[in-house]
């Protein structure tokens, strides 16, 4: 009996969980210009070498990105342009939500002046 298949909203919580990560998401965005030796993305990203090996394996795993070796380089790159494109989508769903929350700040600051003044 093989096992019951995983429910598409299932596989999506877990998609977003392993991108739950600041480091992985850094690495996503740097990529999303192209491959990048792992020299280049610790320069960028500034952690332990150890640190980000253990997320590149992260990514690795998930098949979100792929690792080709050149003599005695590793580099790294997306494994599809979905991934760039969902970290697109992403900055626009927060650009919205920050503006709309400097909206309500904005809003709350002049109903206090308000109040103050009255």
């Amino acid at each position: 009996m093989s096992p019951a298949p995983v429910p598409l909203y299932q596989a999506k919580a877990e998609f977003f969980r392993m991108l739950g990560h600041p480091v992985r998401i850094r690495v996503l965005e740097l990529l999303s210009d192209g491959p990048l030796p792992v020299r280049e993305l610790l320069a960028a990203i500034e952690i332990e070498p150890s640190s980000l090996s253990q997320q590149l394996a992260v990514l690795r795993r998930s098949g979100i990105v792929t690792a080709t070796r050149e003599s005695s380089t590793v580099v790294y790159e997306l494994a599809g342009g979905d991934v760039a494109e969902l970290l697109l989508a992403a900055r626009r769903v927060l650009s919205g939500l920050l503006v709309g929350q400097q909206e309500l700040l904005a809003e709350l600051r002049g109903a206090e002046e308000q109040e103050v003044g009255a």
